[in-house]
């Protein structure tokens, strides 16, 4: 468990006695959820996605984070308060078990001893905390159960699909270029090769072709040694590409022109075609349908729980 989770966790539900400091940002079925659990909370949740609160120089972004950070309280209110409705349990061994793991990801029981200081708690009350955060889990599990994909979606959906699931032949090139100007006389495009031609004899003799590129490229890509990335086919001129394609791993090409000047290709890797089988595809297919279901399940869970309860907010910052 993230040190960072952990710490969220602890600012989801402050025991009641500690959550009545300072006034209240919003109330869920009369409970409230107050203006120091949300500052907790925030910073928090800031955390856990890189961010600082003094990194924020927007207002209206500052704005939004804290309403998605106050719209997670309720919503964590709204599933303990569903849990408690139904009669979820959840077993002492559970507790402990949860309450054990947290003091392990904390460092140990006198860190952990100090965060729940730091957080309002005492050890009780926390056991308690915890209890609660996994009843809302527990509910929020047994809310969003979906059933597989219907298996004539699933074909549909792969016959619709099926190609792009197949991965075409790519390859990782570096190139060194010696620009050429538009309508260049013969001199000048034959200088231009000879300078190239100097640089391949240098590779040659055991220069580094990244090092050569950083130094004598006139390409964009001079920076990173010429590097180009994986590439498929129909994407570069078409000289450079067959060339390029042509080349076995670790191979260095002859002078190719293109309309930009003269090239020196080296093939680092290729990567080649893969066709995805029907068996894979299908099963792929599945899964992120089955992901896509999920999704909906726990939007439309939330959205209900809203609607059928009493929600006021007050924080308006």
């Amino acid at each position: 468990m993230k040190l960072t989770t952990v710490m969220v966790l602890l600012t989801l539900w402050v025991p009641a006695a500690f959550c009545s400091n300072g006034p209240a940002v919003a109330r869920v079925n009369g409970e409230e959820i107050s203006q120091l659990r949300l500052e907790r909370y925030f910073a928090e949740y800031l955390e856990d996605q890189g961010r600082a609160v003094a990194s924020i120089r927007s207002p209206s972004a500052y704005k939004q984070l804290r309403t998605a950070a106050l719209d997670a309280l309720i919503d964590k209110e709204l599933l303990w308060q569903e849990a408690l409705k139904r009669g979820v349990v959840i077993s002492d061994a559970t507790v402990q078990d949860q309450v054990e793991q947290t003091r392990q990801a904390m460092g140990g029981p006198q860190v952990f001893a100090r965060r729940l200081e730091d957080a309002g708690f005492d050890e009780a009350s926390y056991i308690e905390y915890t209890r609660r955060d996994l009843a809302a889990q527990q509910m929020f599990t047994e809310l969003t159960r979906v059933g597989e994909p219907d298996e004539k979606e699933v074909r549909a959906f792969y016959q619709e699909h099926r190609a792009e699931m197949n991965r075409p032949e790519e390859i990782q090139v570096r190139h060194i270029l010696i620009k050429v100007p538009q309508g260049a006389d013969a001199s000048t495009v034959e200088a231009a090769r000879l300078r190239l031609q100097a640089l391949h004899t240098s590779i040659r003799e055991g220069a580094d072709f990244a090092s050569v590129a950083r130094s004598g490229s006139e390409d964009a890509s001079a920076s990173a040694g010429g590097d180009l990335g994986y590439f498929a086919r129909g994407r570069m001129m078409p000289e450079f590409e067959a060339a390029a394609f042509a080349l076995k791993p670790g191979s260095v090409s002859e002078p190719v022109r293109t309309a930009v000047g003269w090239h020196l290709i080296l093939l680092e890797n290729r990567m080649e075609a893969a066709d995805v089988t029907q068996e894979q595809g299908l099963e792929m297919v599945r899964a992120y349908l089955a992901r896509q279901k999920q999704v909906q399940a726990r939007l439309q869970a939330l959205a209900q729980l809203r609607a059928s309860n009493s929600i006021e907010r007050i924080d308006d910052q």
